[in-house]
């Protein structure tokens, strides 16, 4: 293959990893608490040929000698955009949405018998039964929420339920209401080390120090509004806009292709 089909071809592998980016944020555009990822990319290895019949001519030169030939376009790095989405109200009891960036409610992934801590702005909460007349305050999938002396979980019998701009649940039992339970609201300090999980959950690399990244919220003001639900941040009009854009490059580096192997054709029919 020639240079400049290899090139193509290697840039259209990452393009169509740029698509597979935006199509997933377009997908989720209705998606409560969602972040937008966005795509970075960087130039791969170059490869210089020194061509100069006479170097010693090149005195002065402000540019380099040669000609550098690069190798075409690497997916650089897949950033998380922090923004703040736009705030629904929803009139649902059990539904909140965080008030500020980088805060994040924590929940107990289950999978495979293995339990794990990630992070998710998804507020839409609900309540499923668990041993006894206890109920547990869960994600949509069944996922435990962490409050501050672990899962959340109540007594059943309960005349409603709402929660304060504090994160607390408070619960009306006849004519007393309590606080029976706090969300533990966390901040990550580098939101740049949350890895997407899926399920709009967000871990931190496996590499990465936990105690430098998550943090528990310390602030003041109200955390979250209640019977509200953040909705996602994707910025629908650009998102089609940087789709076109990507779409035109890979037909250019399509094209390239095409017109890489009409050369080489016409090459081998030549004759001397």
């Amino acid at each position: 293959m020639s240079r400049i089909m290899n090139q193509a071809a290697v840039t259209m592998n990452q393009i169509q990893s740029k698509l597979d980016v935006i199509g997933n944020n377009i997908s989720n555009t209705n998606t409560a608490g969602y972040k937008s990822r966005q795509v970075e990319f960087s130039s791969l290895l170059s490869q210089q040929i020194n061509n100069l019949n006479a170097p010693e001519n090149a005195e002065g030169r402000l540019t380099p000698d040669g000609i550098r030939v690069g190798a075409g376009a690497g997916l650089g790095a897949i950033h998380l955009n922090p923004l703040q989405g736009s705030m629904m109200e929803t009139g649902r009891a059990l539904d909140a949405a965080l008030t500020e960036e980088n805060i994040f409610f924590q929940v107990n992934r289950i999978e495979n018998g293995q339990e794990e801590t990630v992070y998710t702005r998804d507020g839409s909460f609900f309540l499923s039964p668990v041993a006894g007349d206890m109920l547990a305050l869960t994600t949509s999938d069944g996922h435990p929420i962490i409050g501050q002396e672990g899962p959340i979980e109540i007594q059943d019998g309960f005349d409603a339920i709402e929660w304060n701009d504090r994160g607390q649940l408070i619960v009306t039992r006849g004519d007393e209401q309590a606080a029976e339970a706090e969300l533990a609201i966390v901040e990550a300090v580098r939101p740049s080390a949350l890895e997407a999980e899926g399920d709009n959950f967000f871990a931190v690399a496996a590499e990465a120090d936990m105690d430098e990244i998550i943090q528990a919220y310390a602030g003041e003001d109200a955390v979250i509004n209640p019977q509200a639900l953040e909705q996602s941040n994707v910025d629908l009009s650009q998102a089609m806009t940087d789709m076109l854009a990507a779409q035109r490059l890979y037909q250019f580096n399509s094209r390239s292709i095409t017109m890489g192997d009409q050369m080489l054709g016409l090459v081998n029919t030549i004759r001397s």
